[in-house]
């Protein structure tokens, strides 16, 4: 059966350069959602002339079953090689994530260090205060699945066209990668730009709390979302996320461009 092209990946080139420098933005989906709830975000960016890149993580955007066949580091690698392509077209990349998108962008940045122009992070899931997580090692051969996280959206209406189902086994591949990422914030040293929802009923302040405390660089700022849930990407303070982040990636680009002249 065809994919819906509103959960496949999306790519598109820049339309110009930045004082002379190829911009590039890959943008990556959380855990059990899609590349819909990037995609608004990444034309937004595309229309201010960045190329940009929103992979579809593998078991994503068809049926949940499929994601049960998938791990972490499948998820890893593919936003990897999204961020390779663009790389090969673009003088700077910077990498952009949504809850565990955002886990995966943060580990690509802790691993390919300048590389990374610059990390923007919305609802970042690094971390968890559910106490039945301890339980999926043993749960995931038991039960195949819990109810579904996606939706959390306070904007009605609106969908991520995410899973209703959250498969247990790739569940547990989540915890252990956000576990390995955890360990390696303090190599995180580029430029961040941080977005938290004041509400959210999927990931934890905590987790926002936790990344800030633990990376390594001087160039940081985080912004509280007023008026949206999780998926704060299609919710009500998407306009402001858009705004800022685009802002964000002109002024780090403009500080890259002097400093290579100096």
């Amino acid at each position: 059966m065809p994919l819906d092209p509103a959960v496949d990946a999306f790519s598109a080139p820049a339309l110009a350069s930045h004082d002379g420098t190829r911009v590039g933005v890959l943008l990556s989906h959380g855990f059990t959602g899609s590349p819909a709830s990037m995609r608004p975000w990444a034309e937004y960016l595309h229309e201010q002339g960045y190329a940009v890149s929103v992979p579809r993580l593998p078991g994503h955007g068809t049926v949940w079953q499929d994601l049960q066949r998938t791990t972490y580091a499948d998820w890893f690698d593919e936003v990897e090689r999204a961020f390779e392509k663009l790389r090969s077209e673009c003088d700077l990349v910077f990498v952009a994530g949504l809850s565990m998108g955002a886990c995966l962008v943060l580990d690509l940045a802790a691993a390919r260090g300048r590389d990374v122009a610059g990390i923007i992070v919305v609802n970042p899931s690094v971390s968890t205060e559910r106490l039945d997580v301890k339980l999926l090692p043993v749960m995931k051969h038991v039960v195949p699945a819990f109810p579904g996280i996606a939706d959390d959206i306070k904007k009605p209406g609106v969908t991520e066209r995410g899973y209703s189902r959250t498969p247990l086994k790739a569940a547990h591949s989540v915890m252990q990668g956000m576990k390995a990422t955890r360990e390696r914030l303090p190599e995180v040293t580029q430029p961040l730009l941080a977005f938290r929802s004041r509400e959210d009923h999927v990931v934890p302040a905590s987790s926002s709390r936790h990344l800030l405390s633990s990376v390594s660089t001087r160039d940081l700022e985080e912004r509280v979302l007023e008026d949206s849930y999780h998926v704060a990407t299609l919710d009500n303070d998407a306009p402001v996320i858009f705004s800022v982040s685009a802002d964000f990636v002109r002024r780090v680009t403009s500080e890259s461009v002097q400093a290579a002249g100096d």
